[in-house]
């Protein structure tokens, strides 16, 4: 389990923000984009009854739920929730000391590394246009490691997907990951139901 803590000055200071919200049911759910990189920030939002991810881990608190993300809880041991007061009020504080340390290294298995890769440089940037990548398997061919990509969201159905997958998917990953040698798309793009273009 996380060790996140979520001071007492911070669980009453929450608390009392969502009973305003007047939604029964309501938590938080606290996340981390793009963990692991120099721009990880912390964040925590409101999260109605059914918001969450069914990914998640709840942690049930006096008052409320929090939900943690599930790529962001190894980044988020030891974060500390705190809420202080000083003359000009309060002020909610989030120190998560591991946020921004690479939980994969050369010695990682290639799909963690992937995985690892796929959550901190490429889908924030999908992320914008709705879409994401997912890993589904790492292939021998020829003796040469294929990452099996399947894309979602907006990325479905995009005539660029293609150009996406070369040009920055590809090349990303190949950079990051010697041993691998390619990738490929499993995705079928003639459903455009929910594409962004």
């Amino acid at each position: 389990m996380t060790a996140i803590t979520i001071t007492d000055a911070a669980h009453d200071y929450l608390a009392d923000l969502l009973e305003k919200q007047n939604a029964p049911g309501i938590g938080i759910r606290v996340f981390i984009t793009q963990p692991g990189t120099q721009y990880a920030e912390t964040c925590i939002a409101y999260c109605k009854p059914g918001e969450e991810k069914p990914e998640d881990k709840a942690i049930g608190l006096k008052s409320f739920t929090a939900w943690i993300d599930n790529f962001s809880e190894a980044f988020l041991d030891d974060a500390v929730v705190d809420y202080a007061t000083d003359r000009m009020g309060g002020q909610l504080t989030i120190k998560a000391p591991n946020a921004k340390v690479p939980m994969v290294n050369a010695d990682s298995p290639i799909n963690e590394r992937i995985n690892y890769y796929l959550q901190t440089e490429i889908n924030p940037g999908l992320a914008s246009h709705g879409g994401q990548v997912t890993l589904i398997d790492v292939v021998e061919e020829n003796d040469e490691n294929i990452a099996v990509l399947q894309f979602g969201g907006g990325c479905q159905g995009c005539g660029q997907a293609d150009v996406t997958l070369r040009e920055g998917i590809e090349r990303t990953l190949l950079e990051r990951i010697p041993e691998l040698k390619g990738v490929r798309d499993v995705t079928d793009h003639t459903q455009k139901e929910h594409a962004y273009y």
